[in-house]
């Protein structure tokens, strides 16, 4: 292995004691080896620390950061970036699963696609047990080499999971990073794909945990929501509802004057972003209910294709 390993995986978690050690197992059991593994614990009060300084001790790709306090989930995971010393770099999740293979197949097809930024496969939606209980499509056309199509499509259209995907750091290094306004998790990938194209594993490698204690279904109001991005977004008097409405199209804004485009593009996609504007009547479900989601006839155990599941004890 190098000694400056080529891929770097960020993983954030706060309180994740009850799925941590099956997405560790996961993540380290990959076929692909030549990476480090950078947890940064946000506080917790479970037995999250016990469990990553056991995996410390035994993988030295291992490295654990525990944060004296809860700095909120969009710190916690722009620590776990700046931290990073690979040329790729991934997120993942304390709860999520990912097939053998997910991180050997993204990263060839960003060898043999040196104009992809970010590589991904496609999504699956997991339960508690990690059986597959739907499959998620993916209609977007992030693959296309016109910026503008892309970011329409990012803007109009819903599918996947790209925020996990394998990404060039050089590019992340050129965005604002996570940011803690409603829907900054979106307008953090648009701005990926302004500096260059997408590319999909045509297979479903990536397995998305569905369960009570999830972010999604523990924050159902928008304050909720922004406040676990970042708990200062809690204050109402500095940090507004309608703040906290507003930045997320701003968030497009700025993208788009940070992104390497030409003045005529930059206008074509400020033009998308006005239509999809005036097309948002009320603010978008949280629960982000267009997703395009199959439902599977028969329950699906990821054992056989996500590492250190054979044998694991529910």
């Amino acid at each position: 292995m190098n000694a400056v390993p080529r891929l770097s995986i960020g993983l954030p978690v706060y309180n994740g004691e009850k799925y941590l050690a099956e997405a560790l197992d996961a993540l380290l059991g990959q076929t692909y080896a030549d990476f480090e593994l950078i947890i940064s614990d946000n506080a917790s009060t479970d037995g999250t620390e016990r469990i990553c300084r056991e995996y410390v001790a035994r993988d030295p790709r291992v490295r654990y950061i525990r944060q004296p306090v809860n700095l909120g989930a969009s710190p916690n995971h722009n620590i776990v970036f700046t931290e990073s010393r690979g040329e790729l770099f991934k997120w993942a999740s304390y709860d999520d699963l990912y097939a053998r293979d997910l991180l050997d197949r993204c990263i060839q097809a960003l060898d043999e696609h040196p104009d992809a930024v970010l590589c991904h496969s496609w999504s699956a939606i997991i339960d508690e047990a990690g059986d597959i209980v739907a499959k998620v499509g993916y209609p977007l056309t992030t693959d296309s080499p016109d910026p503008v199509e892309r970011f329409r499509s990012l803007l109009f259209d819903v599918g996947g999971d790209d925020d996990y995907g394998v990404v060039r750091s050089d590019v992340l290094r050129r965005t604002a990073l996570n940011e803690s306004f409603y829907h900054a998790d979106r307008t953090i990938v648009a701005e990926i794909a302004l500096h260059g194209r997408f590319h999909h594993v045509p297979a479903s490698l990536f397995f998305r945990r569905d369960h009570p204690d999830s972010a999604l279904r523990s924050n159902r109001t928008v304050r909720s929501w922004c406040g676990n991005l970042d708990p200062r977004r809690r204050n109402r008097l500095k940090h507004p509802t309608v703040r906290l409405l507003v930045e997320y199209p701003l968030g497009y804004v700025r993208a788009l004057f940070r992104a390497p485009l030409t003045g005529g593009q930059r206008m074509r996609c400020l033009w998308q972003l006005v239509r999809w504007m005036t097309s948002r009547v009320v603010p978008p479900s949280m629960r982000q209910q267009d997703t395009p989601v199959e439902q599977v006839s028969e329950v699906v155990s990821v054992s056989m294709v996500v590492a250190g599941q054979n044998g694991r004890v529910a």
